[in-house]
C-alpha cells in the first residue's frame, strides 16, 4: 500500500511532531496493520521526557502497545488473512542466542524492538508475525487487546516473584504498571499494600483490588508505615517496585521481612545507582532481583487473560484521545493523572 500516513514522530526528549510520512511498506514474510487503537505507557512517557537508547536515530515513530486490522500481507505470509484483527507485541527473542539457549529468552542478544503505534499503520516484522501475535476475539474490544505487551511483561514480574495465598505484597508505584500488578497480586490471592504519593491513583489501586494504602506524601516514614500493617512489623512477604526510582527500589528493599523476595521491576534511569546494606542482604536472606520485559510464553497467558476476563482490561483506559492529542495525553500521564489514554486514528 503505497501513500502517506499521519505519525507522531519522535526527534528528542521533548521534541515530538505530528507530520506526514509515507506508509510503510513490507516484505514477503511481513503484515502492514491499520491501528484502531494504541495505549500510553510509562515508557514512552519516558522516551517523550528523556529519550530512548533504541530510538538513537531521529524522525522515529514510537509507541508500541496496539491492536488493528491486517490491510495487507506478504506472499509469504499463511497463518493470517487481510481483515484480521490482530494484536502484537514489541519484539520476539530469535531462539539462537546464548541466553535463548539458556530459555531466558527476556535476555535475548538480538532482541529488536518494533515500535511505531502512534501511526495510522504499522508493519509487523515476519518473526513477530508468527510467534507474538494473536488474532482478537470478537467479544474482545481493540483498546482492550492493546494491553497485552505491558500485561504480559507485569505476568513475568509476577511469577517470578513467587508470590503465595494469603502472602502480604506491597507495590509500590500506582501507574499503570503498579495496577497491574495488584490486579495480578490478588489473582495470586495475596493481601496488597499499594504505596504512592498521588491520592487520585492510590483510589484506582483500591479499585484495582488493594487491601491496603500507603500515601507517601502523608506517611512520612514509608517503610515503617508498610511493616506497621504486617504481622509483627516484620515486613511484608513480597516487595516489588514500580516507580523505576532509585530511592524507592531502597525502600522496596527495606519492606521485606526476612526471607522475603525484592521485585525491582521498575526501569531507573540510566547510570543510577542504589546503596544495600550488606548485613540486611546477608542476615535476613533477602533475594532480590531484577525483571525485564516479557517473553513468548508470558504473552501467551497475558492473552488468555485478557480473552478469559480475567483482569478487568476496561478499567485501565481513562479516556479516548485522537492522534494528534498524543503530546497531551502523555503530559497528563505526567501530571499522574488517569492511568491509559487511548489514542485513536
Amino acid at each position: 500500500m503505497k501513500g502517506k500516513m499521519k505519525a507522531q514522530i519522535f526527534y528528542g526528549p521533548g521534541d515530538v511532531r505530528y507530520e506526514d510520512i509515507d506508509i510503510p511498506e513490507i516484505g514477503n514474510d511481513e503484515a502492514l496493520v491499520k491501528i484502531k487503537s494504541a495505549l500510553t505507557c510509562g515508557s514512552d512517557l519516558k522516551t517523550y521526557k528523556r529519550g530512548h537508547p533504541a530510538m538513537i536515530k531521529k524522525a522515529s515513530v514510537f509507541g508500541h502497545e496496539w491492536a488493528g486490522d491486517i490491510v495487507e500481507i506478504g506472499s509469504e505470509v499463511d497463518n493470517f488473512k487481510v481483515g484480521d484483527r490482530i494484536v502484537a507485541v514489541n519484539s520476539v527473542p530469535c531462539y539462537k542466542c546464548y541466553y535463548c539457549k539458556l530459555e531466558r529468552y527476556s535476555l535475548c542478544e538480538n532482541l529488536i524492538y518494533n515500535n511505531g503505534a502512534y501511526a495510522e499503520y504499522i508493519k509487523i516484522p515476519g518473526n513477530i508475525l508468527k510467534k507474538n501475535t494473536y488474532r482478537i476475539p470478537d467479544k474482545i474490544d481493540y483498546r482492550e487487546a492493546a494491553l497485552l505487551e505491558p500485561l504480559a511483561c507485569v505476568v513475568h514480574g509476577i511469577e517470578e516473584s513467587n508470590i503465595k495465598t494469603d502472602d502480604m505484597v506491597v507495590i509500590n508505584g500506582a501507574g499503570p504498571i503498579g495496577l497491574m500488578f495488584i490486579a495480578l497480586a490478588k489473582l495470586k490471592g495475596a493481601l496488597v499494600i499499594s504505596v504512592d504519593l498521588s491520592g487520585e491513583r492510590l483510589g484506582y489501586a483500591r479499585e484495582f483490588g488493594a487491601d491496603y494504602i500507603v500515601n507517601a506524601a502523608k506517611a512520612g516514614d514509608q517503610v515503617q508505615a508498610v511493616k506497621n500493617l504486617t504481622e509483627g512489623g516484620r515486613g511484608v512477604d513480597v516487595a516489588v517496585d514500580a516507580t523505576g526510582i532509585p530511592g524507592v527500589w531502597e525502600m522496596t528493599i527495606l519492606m521485606g521481612r526476612k526471607g522475603a523476595v525484592i521485585n525491582l521491576f521498575g526501569g531507573c534511569e540510566p547510570d543510577t545507582s542504589i546503596n544495600i546494606d550488606t548485613g540486611l542482604l546477608h542476615y535476613s536472606e533477602l533475594t532480590i532481583k531484577g525483571v525485564y520485559h516479557h517473553t513468548p510464553y508470558y504473552v501467551k497467558k497475558a492473552f488468555d487473560l485478557i480473552t478469559s476476563g480475567q483482569i478487568d482490561t476496561v478499567k485501565f483506559i481513562t479516556a479516548d484521545m485522537p492522534l494528534e492529542k498524543l503530546v497531551s495525553a502523555l503530559e497528563l500521564m505526567g501530571q499522574q493523572k488517569g492511568i491509559k489514554y487511548n489514542i485513536t486514528t
